[in-house]
């Protein structure tokens, strides 16, 4: 049987990993608690940040806990990781109201009923640390030396790294302290531009309580092309409705080149990785991958709102005379076409649905694919 380890590797989730057989091991042979943290710095999380968010999804659904990690307090401070300048420092009301935001949107994506997921805030436990404490008890086991080496320090030090930001990996790795002392979270996870903070976390858990925990990181994803996940002519791709519309984000998925069809799949649905392979198999595979894609990632961001895109093989249907999806010849009443396909009572209802009339149809390998919409496995 496969570990959760091995889902994520397949996936193309896995870009660093520290102690990789004994991570491989643990995961495969205990229930464990992981971690990632997502940094308040807007009212919504984007869409680079499906990487994270899926991973905690599938840890999950492979019987381990996630926790997810709303920054309320290190966004006070900035991550400068990644950037070649100073973040815009946010009021701690904005900051509290981003996270209240972002809490709900993870809620899409995790189950959080009966302990099976954990939701914090390190505002909770930041906040009320005592500076000179902090110093004392946690900053003597940083080295400024193994800081300054960290990459996320090294590419700001050409354009200049303040002070406020220098303190970011120490409150980073105290959350890992933190959760691995409360929770008795093992893992850490992120992108792999988090991967000093990550370990540094790891040497913190080590030098204070003498045990092992352990870090994974993911690639940061990009198009075929090399542009940045998530950017359009129109601006960021939101995971919030209210400020990327689900056409606007059913739109930008099925836009992707054919080439990022099958990897994209694999990173942010959770269809089988053996029907994943299938998406090249299909006759016309380029347009009938990515309407599946665009059908199945937009469902998951947008079931609970009732506004799912359905990813069809043929248009959408319509209202007026006609037949039913995928059967030539063949009406159905509307109620019953309703209960059959769950994803179509978002649409508009009235009389028999119809699609057009494009000959008869052709025997195709995994038919099922983009046809199946309501099942579980979306």
């Amino acid at each position: 049987m496969k570990s959760v380890y091995d889902v994520l590797s397949e996936r193309g989730f896995v870009e660093q990993v520290t102690d990789e057989a004994e991570a491989r091991r643990i995961l495969a042979e205990e229930r464990v608690t992981c971690y990632i943290g997502f940094d308040p710095t807007a009212t919504s999380l984007h869409i680079g940040s499906l990487v994270p968010i899926m991973s905690l999804a599938h840890m999950q659904r492979n019987g381990h806990r996630p926790i997810a990690l709303v920054g309320g307090g290190t966004a006070m401070i900035g991550d400068p990781s990644g950037k070649t300048e100073m973040r815009q420092v946010l009021s701690k009301e904005k900051v509290d109201a981003n996270a209240e935001a972002i809490k709900k949107q993870l809620s899409q994506y995790l189950d959080f009923s009966e302990g099976k997921a954990l939701l914090v805030n390190n505002a909770d436990w930041l906040l009320p640390l005592k500076y000179i404490e902090f110093l004392r008890d946690i900053g003597r086991f940083f080295s400024v030396n193994r800081m300054l080496a960290a990459e996320s320090y090294r590419m700001r030090l050409e354009t200049g790294l303040n002070f406020i930001e220098f303190n970011y990996m120490l409150l980073q790795a105290y959350d890992f302290l933190y959760l691995f002392q409360k929770q008795s979270c093992l893992f850490q996870m992120g992108g792999n531009d988090q991967w000093g903070n990550i370990v540094a976390g790891i040497d913190l858990v080590r030098r204070v309580e003498g045990k092992q925990a352990y870090g994974i990181t993911f690639p940061l994803i990009t198009t075929s092309v090399g542009t940045k996940m998530g950017k359009t002519e129109k601006g960021t791709v939101w995971l919030d409705g209210a400020l990327t519309s689900p056409h606007e984000y059913y739109q930008y998925w099925i836009n992707s080149t054919d080439a990022d069809v099958e990897r994209f799949m694999a990173l942010f649905t959770f269809l089988p990785i053996e029907e994943v392979r299938e998406v090249r198999n299909l006759s016309d595979a380029g347009r009938g991958g990515r309407r599946c894609l665009a059908g199945r990632v937009g469902g998951l961001r947008d079931e609970t709102r009732g506004c799912i895109p359905v990813p069809l093989e043929h248009d959408p249907p319509r209202e007026g005379r006609g037949r039913r999806v995928g059967h030539p010849g063949r009406r159905e009443a509307p109620g019953r076409l309703w209960r059959r396909h769950p994803r179509l009572r978002a649409l508009p209802r009235g009389g028999a649905l119809q699609v057009p009339r494009r000959g008869p149809p052709q025997p195709r390998t995994g038919r099922g694919l983009c046809q199946r919409g309501a099942d579980k496995n979306i």
